[in-house]
């Protein structure tokens, strides 16, 4: 896309990364300066197999998976100041960020017919996005968005994003033997996201990485909002 084309596309922001590296947080930061819509495609991926789960359909079965991500109903609301998401009509904010789901998205989402669904309505929602978008995830730049006006790779030293992880869920109240094992979880989750066959984890070629393992939040949303500033020609609101 040439830079005239661009001047009239939807502004869209795609920032990618492993777990833990901070992507929602600077997602949602990043869009409520500049005043854009926020998409969590990873909490769609876990609303899609909270209701695997839910309904009992073998998420270790990709035919299985296939066959039923058709069924449920997911919207995700896009307000950065507070994000929704629901399935059926039911908010799973709180239930999609349990063990369980965490233990089985990676395998969901290496499901092909779910990236196909699940893509489509990341689409729609960037085209609603009125001032534009900022969306986080693993594959925004290199598959969803390829023609983003500003692709992000965010990334962290695995021992930062292990101790970020866990101080997350120290705040909510998560017991240490819990925090241990998700912690430990955060290399199985790469590896296997990193390796699938359909839209891995990967760094698009054109996206810019930011490595916030010495960073603070305030000093990677900065970096981040002026990039956006500057090829968007957008200001804070």
């Amino acid at each position: 896309m040439d830079t005239a084309d661009r001047a009239h596309a939807p502004v869209v922001v795609a920032i990618d990364g492993p777990s833990g590296s901070g992507k929602s947080t600077v997602s949602r930061a990043v869009a409520a300066r500049l005043g854009l819509s926020f998409l969590d495609t990873g909490a769609m991926y876990r609303a899609m197999t909270w209701w695997m789960l839910a309904n009992d359909v073998d998420v270790n079965d990709p035919e299985a998976v296939a066959i039923a991500c058709g069924k449920p109903v997911i919207v995700s609301g896009t307000d950065a100041d507070g994000p929704t998401i629901t399935v059926d009509g039911q908010d799973v904010s709180g239930p999609i960020r349990g063990p369980e789901v965490t233990a089985h998205v990676s395998a969901v989402a290496a499901v092909p017919q779910v990236r196909t669904r699940l893509v489509e309505l990341q689409r729609g929602c960037a085209e609603v996005a009125e001032r534009g978008i900022a969306a986080e995830g693993r594959d925004m730049g290199s598959v969803v968005f390829p023609d983003a006006t500003v692709k992000i790779f965010l990334t962290a030293s695995e021992t930062a994003r292990a101790e970020r992880r866990a101080a997350e869920l120290r705040a909510k109240g998560v017991d240490e033997a819990t925090i241990t094992a998700m912690a430990a979880d955060l290399a199985r989750r790469d590896a296997a996201d990193s390796s699938r066959e359909t839209a891995p984890l990967t760094q698009a070629p054109d996206a810019v990485l930011v490595d916030t393992s010495e960073l603070t939040l305030d000093q990677v949303i900065d970096r981040i909002a002026s990039l956006v500033e500057e090829r968007a020609g957008l200001s804070a609101v």
